[in-house]
């Protein structure tokens, strides 16, 4: 919930809106954002879907995360291959239970402003969420949720990954010893590092927000699929469409991952503490 009310959603609003948006440069979006509502604009979509999303988060994706992390760390993976397993099994359970609907509901949010610029008055949350499920049911509020697991198990098992592959790093630039405890603005710049570097996935992210989009385009394709969408994205606007909102999509990685990872692992310290139990999958 921190993560998403403080830095979160204002850059995952510019990132979603560059990616729909693909002729738009960065002010551009910004522009367009701020016509929306001003600085509330930067917040659409925040309640309540973001906050649902972000609540599954800490629910399926860290403790699933960790498990699987554990288990992997036991069967004698390394540190790195056990963040990318622990990231993967983490982001598709989040992905599945509850992160499709919501980020499709972010999306329509975020993308049916056109219609106001239109003369029409768009209709509330709950409204527009009713009117997809009456017309389209479960599959309709839950529209590329295939591409949203793609999105969520690449991102996350870069993110640990990569986290703490960083990690180890810092250990053996600093001296210090496996298992070691590793200082707050170490845990923070492993993360950072790992979160930036999780970026090379845009263009699933830019398929994402294309098939959940409901921005007027008479040239999309019916009944999108990830292979479609692609093709289309590249057609229209080549390789650099693919990579729109790749620069607030680095900051989004950065802060959520300094949150999930280097905060997370805090947390279960905190936890340690007060319970005196061993808490799996941390550093």
């Amino acid at each position: 919930m921190f993560e998403v009310t403080t830095l979160g959603q204002p850059l995952e609003v510019i990132k979603t809106t560059m990616a729909a948006n693909r002729g738009d440069s960065f002010g551009d979006s910004l522009r367009r954002v701020w016509g929306r509502g001003g600085a509330l604009g930067f917040y659409q979509g925040l309640i309540p879907w973001a906050w649902i999303e972000a609540s599954t988060k800490g629910a399926v994706l860290l403790f699933v995360a960790s498990e699987a992390e554990y288990y992997a760390r036991s069967f004698g993976a390394s540190d790195f291959v056990s963040g990318i397993s622990g990231g993967i099994a983490g982001g598709v359970a989040q992905a599945y239970a509850t992160m499709g609907f919501c980020t499709c509901m972010k999306t329509v949010e975020i993308t049916r402003h056109k219609q106001a610029a239109a003369g029409i008055k768009p209709p509330g949350s709950v409204a527009t969420f009713m009117d997809i499920y009456r017309r389209e049911g479960i599959r309709g509020i839950n529209r590329g949720v295939n591409a949203v697991a793609i999105r969520q198990m690449t991102n996350w098992g870069s993110r640990f990954g990569l986290s703490r592959l960083a990690e180890q790093g810092i250990r053996n630039v600093t001296g210090k010893s496996e298992g070691e405890k590793l200082a707050a603005w170490e845990k923070i710049l492993a993360s950072g590092l790992g979160g930036g570097l999780s970026a090379w996935n845009q263009p699933i992210e830019v398929i994402r927000v294309e098939m959940q989009s409901k921005t007027p385009d008479p040239n999309r394709p019916k009944n999108l699929t990830v292979g479609k969408t692609l093709r289309y994205i590249y057609q229209s606007n080549g390789l650099k469409g693919l990579y729109r909102g790749v620069t607030p999509r680095i900051g989004l990685g950065v802060w959520q991952t300094i949150c999930m990872v280097g905060m997370g692992d805090m947390a279960k310290e905190l936890v340690e503490k007060v319970t005196g139990d061993q808490v799996t999958a941390k550093h």
